[in-house]
């Protein structure tokens, strides 16, 4: 697999994501190809 790295602002609006509400940390890290202990 190849690594992938995330800009800040990338990494801001996926963690502002992760914490609007009706969205699970699970799905998001999923959608991200993460793992979500990483959230």
């Amino acid at each position: 697999m190849k690594k992938t790295r995330f800009s800040i602002d990338q990494i801001i609006r996926i963690l502002a994501e992760a914490e609007t509400p009706g969205n699970s940390v699970a799905s998001v890290a999923r959608k991200y190809g993460i793992v979500e202990q990483t959230i």
